[in-house]
C-alpha cells in the first residue's frame, strides 16, 4: 500500500533543488563508500587488524554506519511525516528506521570503544565510565525514536535528541579528561574532537529539539490524531508519501547533510585513530 500527497514525477527534474541536494547527498555517500573501502584495505595490508585487539570489530561498526548512511542518502525520508523521493518498498519507514537504528547504535559502539582504548591506555578512569555510559544512552535514545515514528509523536523525537546530546556531553567530559595525558598531535585530535562535539551539541538543542517541539505542539493545537503503537507499526510499513515538493524537506536538509556527511567523517575518523593503539605515548 502506497498513498501520495499529490501526483509526481517518476524522476527528479534538474530544476528542482530537491535533486541538486539528493545529488549532493548520494555524491558525499559514494566518496564515503569508497573512503571506507580504502581504509579497510589499507589497514589489512597493514595488518593493523590482526595487530590491534577489537580492530576488525571497530571496523564492521564502522561499516554498518557508513554503509547504513549512504542507503538513506540515495533513498531519503522522513520518519514522522512518512515522506520520501522515491517510490520503492525501501522508502518505507520500516525499513529506513531499522537500517538507522543499526548503523546509529554501531556509531555509539565506536565511541565507546574509543574511549575505553584510550581511558585503559592512560588509565583515566572517566574516560572509562563515560565509555559505558554511551550505549546504554543511544538504545533508549532509539527506544524514543522508535515510538516517535510509530505514534507520529513529534515530543517523542525531541526527547531522542535530547539524550543524544546528553551522551555526547559525556563522551566530550571523557575526552576532556583525555587532553592531559597525551602530547602533540594526539592532543590536537582530541581537541578537535571536542570542538566537534560543541558544535554537534550547539545543534541539537538550538536547531533539532527546538524543530521537534515546534512540530508538536502544532499538532496539538491543530488536534491532529496520534496513532496507537499497533495501528502505527502497520503504518510504518505499508504507507510512504512521495514528494519533490522543496517546502516539504526543507527543515530535514540541515540535519541530513550534517548526518551523512560529518558524522560519517567521524566515523571513519575513529577507525583510524584506533588503528594507531601502540603508536599512542601516554604522556
Amino acid at each position: 500500500m502506497r498513498l501520495e500527497s499529490r501526483a509526481q514525477p517518476r524522476s527528479l527534474a534538474w530544476s528542482n533543488p530537491v535533486s541538486w541536494w539528493w545529488a549532493m547527498l548520494t555524491l558525499v555517500s559514494a566518496i564515503n563508500v569508497a573512503a571506507w573501502v580504502l581504509m579497510y584495505r589499507e589497514l589489512h595490508a597493514a595488518g593493523t587488524s590482526g595487530r590491534v585487539p577489537g580492530m576488525e570489530i571497530m571496523l564492521l561498526l564502522s561499516a554498518a554506519y557508513v554503509f547504513g548512511c549512504a542507503f538513506r542518502s540515495f533513498l531519503p525520508r522522513a520518519d514522522v511525516q512518512r515522506i520520501c523521493l522515491f517510490d520503492t518498498w525501501l522508502s518505507s519507514v520500516a525499513v529506513g528506521r531499522s537500517v538507522a537504528t543499526v548503523a546509529e547504535l554501531c556509531f555509539a559502539a565506536q565511541w565507546t570503544m574509543i574511549l575505553w582504548q584510550l581511558g585503559t591506555m592512560s588509565g583515566a578512569e572517566t574516560a572509562v565510565i563515560a565509555a559505558w555510559a554511551i550505549l546504554p544512552l543511544i538504545v533508549i535514545a532509539e527506544c524514543f525514536s522508535w515510538y516517535a515514528v510509530v505514534t507520529t509523536k513529534y515530543l517523542f523525537n525531541a526527547i531522542e535528541n535530547s539524550l543524544w546530546a546528553v551522551a555526547f556531553f559525556i563522551a566530550g567530559i571523557g575526552l576532556c579528561r583525555l587532553l592531559p595525558e597525551f602530547n602533540g598531535a594526539i592532543r590536537i585530535v582530541l581537541g578537535s574532537a571536542v570542538v566537534g562535539i560543541v558544535f554537534y551539541i550547539v545543534f541539537l538543542i538550538t536547531v533539532d529539539v527546538p524543530m521537534y517541539l515546534k512540530r508538536w505542539r502544532a499538532d496539538v493545537a491543530g488536534g491532529n490524531k496520534m496513532l496507537r503503537p499497533l495501528e502505527g507499526l502497520r503504518d510504518v510499513s505499508t504507507r510512504w508519501i512521495v514528494t519533490h515538493d522543496i517546502s516539504e524537506w526543507r527543515e530535514e536538509i540541515a540535519w541530513m547533510s550534517l548526518y551523512f556527511s560529518a558524522a560519517v567523517w567521524a566515523s571513519l575518523g575513529l577507525c583510524v585513530f584506533y588503528a594507531l593503539e601502540g603508536h599512542i605515548l601516554v604522556s
